[in-house]
Formats: structure tokens, C-alpha cells, sequence
């Protein structure tokens, strides 16, 4: 079984400063700590629970600049098998629908004939939830959102537990598919000591480049299977109208910083009495229901 992982290395939105934006709107990346996108730290833990029972390879893209690597070689410490770099800078500014795009380009030209796609819910940047669902409609292939657990795998059939509005539903849905995780489908696991050990020194097509990167360097990562695999425009099948800022009709149009700040205060005895008529007068004004 052939598993695809979309995974994003966001900014960690619990910090963000001043500088988080740019003039034109785009999220200022180098001023602000990256992180794995939650989700999608769900979304690996899935496909590599799958793995352990089924038995599948499991390859891992995200798209993004060169210090995206790091995220990768965090997915090789887990037990991923394959990683893959997406980093040009004509994929720079890119939204949901050219993003998608990209993605949906990169798994035809390397991973080809999969049979499950798994990515997060959304990602903490944008928490547009778009990208996994664009994906599928790109690739033609079925979809599953807001999955909590893959139940079953039999005769080229997955049965999936996913919410909705009334609780959980069972869906049940042929392979290829994409399935977009939610956030509490699971616990993650850590990295692994032993592939840490291994991937640590792993470096990005990109750095083997570089001036400190030596012939001796670069012939043994590559003989040990180190070489993080950096995919470009010119690798893919896309027009270039398409992507980047002129194929993303997504525009900020303004970024506004909101700060809740209290105008009265009302004081209430802390009696059961004085709970019942707060309680009265927050339901009379409706702030409550």
C-alpha cells in the first residue's frame, strides 16, 4: 500500500509579533518560530499506525523555503520512509488553490500510483481547511474529511469513523482517496532514537550544494540514503500562471490586531442567589442563550 502525507511547517501562531505580515498581505515567515502544523503531526500518526498494520510505504511532501526540511526530517524520525521537498521561488505567495496545485502536481510526478493521501484538518496559518479537499478534487479522487479513525482496510475498501454535525458517522469509500485528519484522531508518536540517529546529518539537495558540504560529504549521504530530494518548478507539470501570486485569486485586503479590553465591571454575591440573577441578566441581554 502506497500512503502520501501533506505536511506544512507553519508559524507558531501562540507567538506572533509585529512583523508576522507583509506589505502585501502574504505571512512573513522568517520572523516567526516554525513549527509542525498540528494536524498534520495527526495525520502522519495515522498513516504510520497503517503502516504498522497493514504494512505500506509511507512518503511525506511539503512545499515550502529550504528550512522546511526540518519538518521532514522530524517525519523520517517518526518513521516515515520517503521525503520530498517542494521549494521554488515561483511557488512563492501561493493560496490554497495554487498550493493545491502544486501538490496534487507533485504526487502524480513522484509517488504516482498511491492509494491514500492523508493530510490535517486545516493548518494553524490559514485554518481554511481547503488544501486536503482541493487536492482530491484535483487528483479526481474521493474524499473523506474530518476523519477520527481509519477502522478497517479490506479489498481495496477503507471504513472510516468521521464527525459531522450530528456526532460520528462510518463512511465507507474505494482506494485512491484522500482522508483529511482531525486533530484528536490520535496521539503522536515521538521520534525514535534509532532514526534520529540515522537522519540527523540528513541534508536537502539544496545543502549538498553549499561550500562546507564536501565530494566526500556528499558521496557518503548519498550512499546511506540521506539526500533530502528538493522538487522545483521545472519538475513539475504546471503553468506557471497558475501558481505563485499570479494563480492565488486569494488577496488580504486588510490585517487588523484586535485586543479585547474590558468597559464596565459588575460585582455579583457569590451566593447561589447572586449566581442565579447573573446568570438571569446574561441571558436577558443574550450574551447567552
Amino acid at each position: 500500500m502506497e500512503i502520501v502525507v501533506l505536511i506544512k511547517q507553519v508559524p507558531d501562531t501562540a507567538n506572533v509579533g509585529a512583523e508576522a505580515m507583509k506589505e502585501d498581505g502574504t505571512v512573513n515567515r522568517a520572523a516567526l518560530k516554525a513549527i509542525f502544523n498540528p494536524d498534520d503531526l495527526n495525520a502522519l500518526e495515522m498513516a504510520l499506525e497503517l503502516k504498522d498494520k497493514y504494512g505500506a510505504n509511507v512518503s511525506v511532501i511539503t512545499m515550502g523555503p529550504p528550512k522546511a526540511i526540518e519538518i521532514l526530517k522530524e517525519a523520517l524520525y517518526r518513521g516515515a520512509d520517503k521525503v520530498y521537498l517542494l521549494s521554488d521561488p515561483k511557488f512563492a505567495g501561493s493560496d490554497t488553490l495554487a498550493t493545491s496545485l502544486i501538490l496534487k502536481s507533485a504526487i502524480e510526478a513522484k509517488i504516482k500510483n498511491f492509494d491514500i493521501v492523508l493530510a490535517g484538518r486545516q493548518a494553524i496559518d490559514g485554518d481554511t481547511a481547503q488544501v486536503g479537499p482541493q487536492v482530491a478534487e484535483k487528483l479526481n479522487v474521493p474524499q473523506i474529511t474530518f476523519v477520527t479513525k481509519v477502522e478497517e482496510i479490506k479489498d481495496g475498501v477503507v471504513k472510516a469513523v468521521k464527525l459531522s454535525d450530528e456526532g460520528t458517522e462510518i463512511v465507507t469509500c474505494k482506494m485512491p482517496l484522500v482522508l483529511t485528519v482531525e486533530g484528536n484522531a490520535n496521539t503522536p508518536r515521538y521520534p525514535r532514537v534509532k532514526k534520529m540517529l540515522k537522519y540527523m546529518h540528513a541534508l536537502s539537495s539544496f545543502q549538498m550544494d553549499e561550500d562546507w558540504v564536501t565530494d566526500e560529504d556528499v558521496e557518503f549521504l548519498k550512499g546511506k540514503n540521506l539526500e533530502i530530494p528538493v522538487v522545483s518548478f521545472c519538475d513539475l507539470a504546471v503553468n506557471p500562471e497558475y501558481i505563485g501570486l499570479a494563480g492565488s485569486p486569494t488577496r488580504v485586503k486588510a490585517i487588523y490586531s484586535v485586543v479585547f479590553k474590558s468597559l464596565d465591571t459588575k460585582e455579583y454575591e457569590s451566593t447561589q442567589d447572586g449566581v442565579n440573577h447573573m446568570m438571569n441578566e446574561l441571558m436577558s441581554e443574550h450574551i447567552i442563550g
